[in-house]
């Protein structure tokens, strides 16, 4: 019973967070119930499967607030983004890394509105140099050949693409324009509310077991890195037509410049996005 209850909150209040503050997903108690294969599950790829999920939910204009692993996305920035690291204590290469991370005092009122501001601020006048581009090392995929994996990873009935080809400076290799990703075939919202349902073919269930097919070639799909932020010339222009290069809307704050069209953005600032 012990082990149960520390079980549900684990991953109800850590990896697999939501709003509804004092209660679980059913699809947890029915991974908890037969514990001698609590083991075979990929707790990782599932906890990253439903932080994608939140993230998307976060970023639908009903959404307020944000769930899902958000230890695992405050590590994940601490690691790549220096300019928004907190302090850092000195520990084995055994322990956890995010355990080394000193958690910031929490701003209130026109502290934290200033602080946001700043933050905004600095998202968008960061470079490439700005960026830790491999902080776990550029041999981190041999260790964890799974980070390799190309297709859905799931949890319960979430799930979510994941594709290395859109990361490859993180693995020390030229970032190149990536192939389309597998996608749903379809997709539901409610009327109300912000969260949303995909529908994926039923072969799809099986990618995540067939690893030697899923795995990317990192050789083949492109070449190492002569500096961390490498990426082909065509990769900038693919890239605007799928992203946003600004956070700060003009006319928050203080005038700003017009905002720069498409073709005036510099080939340097959009060198630290797809991260």
């Amino acid at each position: 019973m012990e082990v149960q209850c520390y079980l549900f909150v684990l991953l109800g209040s850590m990896l697999f967070v939501d709003k509804s503050r004092d209660r679980l997903r059913p699809a947890i108690n029915l991974f908890l119930k037969v514990h001698r294969r609590l083991a075979d599950y990929a707790w990782g790829a599932g906890a990253l499967a439903y932080l994608y999920r939140q993230l998307g939910v976060a970023t639908r204009a009903g959404s307020k607030g944000l769930c899902g692993c958000l230890t695992l996305l405050q590590a994940w920035i601490y690691e790549y983004f220096p300019l928004f690291r907190p302090s850092q204590l000195p520990q084995s290469p055994d322990a956890p890394r995010a355990s080394s991370w000193i958690s910031p005092r929490l701003p209130g009122g026109d502290e934290a509105k200033q602080r946001l501001v700043r933050y905004r601020q600095l998202l968008d006048e960061l470079s490439a140099d700005d960026v830790t581009w491999t902080p776990y090392g550029r041999d981190g995929h041999t260790d964890i050949p799974r980070s390799l994996y190309t297709g859905p990873i799931r949890f319960s009935d979430i799930a979510e693409g994941y594709d290395p080809s859109r990361c490859l400076r993180q693995f020390g290799y030229r970032q190149i324009i990536p192939a389309a990703m597998t996608v749903p075939h379809d997709q539901y919202s409610p009327a109300s509310g912000s969260s949303y349902i995909v529908f994926w073919d039923p072969w799809v269930n099986q990618l995540w077991d067939n690893v030697a097919a899923r795995r990317l070639e990192l050789d083949f799909a492109s070449r190492p890195c002569e500096h961390p932020s490498e990426i082909v010339e065509e990769y900038v222009d693919w890239f605007l037509t799928r992203s946003h290069p600004r956070i700060t809307h003009p006319t928050d704050g203080e005038p700003q410049p017009r905002p720069l069209l498409v073709h005036q953005v510099s080939y340097d600032f959009l060198l630290f996005f797809q991260i």
